[in-house]
């Protein structure tokens, strides 16, 4: 049952969508590869960004071979030239920016006793830089242009500590009071802000030395099983939509119902 329903398409539509345009960083694999698709099946053009260049491109071109106006730009959004960078490429492209999907983050992290300067750095401050550079770009752009949407990719982790990954989770919660301090301060210029807090996603190919760790990890999911990246973007193209436009402010946990117990199936205390 976990699996079909893992590899089953979302076929919801958000015709409200159609000809808007997105900027969605992070689009070299994964979950940011799944939103950007599912965006494009929605016909919004795709400014995407990423820093591997070759693997950002070669998804670009899988995308315009699917029809979708896209193009992609290499840049380091934890600096202010990189965010500055992207900005600059969408608004010359298309004139206007309706959606930013923050989804760009370094996974990287290390527990608390090995945090060091330089590993607080490339965790905690690399992916606030990541969200605050574009946005603070961004959000003059949809305020001069009468509104608009942004939405942080955020992480259970924000909520619930992972073990060892203190720079991480702590970021991701740092992101979760952004959201809300964001979405208060724009709501005047009808810019709504909101973050997706993913649980378990399958963003890869499970090798055969990794499915009994896996399968250990999807059994303490009350649904059973783990996400995928296009049940990501499905979230994403819903917050983004007219059928979300009472929806600010909010972290929605996209998780197979992990966050919302106290203990893994099975284990009643």
């Amino acid at each position: 049952m976990g699996d079909e329903q893992a590899s089953r398409a979302v076929s919801a539509t958000f015709p409200d969508l159609t000809g808007k345009t997105a900027l969605v960083t992070g689009t070299s694999r994964g979950i940011g590869c799944g939103i950007a698709e599912f965006l494009g099946r929605q016909d919004m053009k795709l400014a995407l960004c990423a820093r591997t260049a070759p693997a950002g491109e070669a998804f670009a071109e899988s995308l315009r071979a699917m029809n979708v106006e896209c193009f992609f730009a290499a840049a380091d959004l934890s600096t202010p030239e990189g965010a500055h960078q992207v900005f600059d490429a969408a608004a010359a492209r298309y004139g206007r920016i309706d959606l930013l999907v923050n989804n760009a983050a370094n996974l990287r992290s290390w527990p608390l006793l090995a945090l060091d300067e330089e590993k607080y750095r490339a965790s905690f401050e690399a992916n606030m830089r990541m969200i605050y550079g574009l946005s603070h770009l961004v959000a003059p752009h949809m305020v001069q242009k009468g509104g608009g949407s942004i939405i942080h990719i955020s992480s259970v982790g924000g909520l619930r500590a992972h073990h060892g990954l203190s720079g991480y989770d702590a970021s991701k919660g740092a992101i979760d009071a952004l959201t809300r301090s964001m979405a208060i301060e724009l709501a005047p210029h009808r810019i709504r802000v909101n973050a997706v807090a993913p649980g378990l996603i399958l963003t890869r190919t499970i090798r055969p030395e990794w499915a009994a760790p896996f399968k250990q990890k999807t059994g303490g999911i009350p649904l059973g099983r783990a996400g995928t990246p296009e049940e990501i973007g499905a979230v994403v193209a819903f917050l983004a939509s007219d059928a979300g436009a009472y929806v600010t402010g909010q972290v929605l946990y996209v998780d197979g119902g992990l966050t919302a117990q106290l203990t893994p199936p099975g284990i009643n205390i």
